[in-house]
């Protein structure tokens, strides 16, 4: 399927909700004396309403789910609606409230998008121009030496909660970078971000103080890539990193730059890479016209890109 979820890019979470508890019934009957105070019991905590697209429902009842996963999902009905209006999808295909739409569905909002998406060829100016704009990304032997701390998202996780302790060990990490003298030395004594690692980190690399040794694009995944290569920053990056594991604290102890490569060595990647911006320009059209069409409940769709355009 062509939709797919990257990028916890930039993630946005309300709380759990938890029943207040009610206040226990009085001992015994009888007329209460005016001196004895009446409890009160607390409101009850408000449980969003159920997000909805021309009336399907995107999750379950009292279901508390991130902004940018209702977005997602959100999005995602549009377009299985489109296709089952055009006639790509059987109407008794079952609208999902878990989020993952049946192989039928993504097939027909597949084959919808390579129909409605007419995209131009990129010209060869516009690829020249790209090249010349963005020669770090064109570099081969690019390699940066990188440990991390992640905040793994798991199934009903607070979101929220696992957001604030990512940032305050960020913010504790950057008070103390460039402290520990040698930075190639992640075992040093005071060292506090290879300790926050292995107290923290969910991920093995936490044993050896969070050290992912040096890495290529290649090697990690793209969303995290994109944080790493094609930049100058040394040290602690000022913002959490996100991928589709979680959230990253994420150190770049050193860099090898790589050798820029000439525009027809790399043409094809070029012209991918303008292919790959038109289309995200398109969905994003598709999906606001979608929407403009649509009753939508519950989310608003306005307020940041979709996490399927990420």
């Amino acid at each position: 399927m062509l939709v797919e979820t990257v990028n916890l890019n930039t993630v946005a979470a309300t709380g759990q909700v938890s029943a207040v508890p009610r206040p226990a019934a009085a001992v015994g009957a009888g007329r209460r004396s005016a001196a004895t105070p009446v409890p009160v019991s607390a409101p009850a905590a408000a449980v969003p309403p159920v997000a909805r697209i021309n009336g399907v429902p995107l999750h379950a009842d009292a279901e508390v789910l991130p902004t940018e996963v209702l977005r997602q999902r959100a999005c995602t009905e549009l377009l299985r609606q489109a296709a089952m209006q055009d006639g790509l999808l059987d109407a008794a295909d079952g609208a999902p409230t878990d989020g993952v739409v049946s192989e039928a569905a993504s097939a027909a909002i597949d084959a919808w998008l390579e129909r409605e998406l007419r995209l131009p060829e990129p010209s060869v100016e516009a690829c020249q121009r790209h090249h010349a704009a963005h020669p770090a990304r064109y570099r081969t032997g690019e390699q940066v030496r990188v440990r991390h701390i992640l905040f793994a998202v798991t199934p009903g996780m607070d979101v929220v909660a696992l957001r604030n302790r990512a940032e305050t060990c960020l913010l504790d990490v950057r008070c103390h970078d460039g402290r520990t003298g040698d930075s190639a030395d992640t075992d040093a004594a005071g060292d506090a971000f290879a300790r926050a690692a292995r107290q923290l980190s969910n991920c093995p690399s936490g044993e050896q103080g969070g050290d992912l040794g040096w890495l290529k694009p290649g090697d990690c995944a793209p969303e995290f890539a994109r944080e790493l290569f094609g930049h100058v920053e040394v040290g602690v990056l000022p913002r959490l990193v996100h991928s589709r594991f979680g959230l990253h604290v994420v150190e770049v102890l050193q860099r090898e730059g790589g050798v820029p490569q000439p525009f027809e060595s790399v043409r094809g990647a070029v012209e991918m890479a303008l292919r790959q911006q038109a289309w995200v320009t398109a969905l994003r059209q598709c999906l606001q016209v979608l929407a403009g069409q649509a009753v939508v409940e519950g989310i608003d769709l306005d307020a940041a890109d979709s996490p399927l355009l990420q």
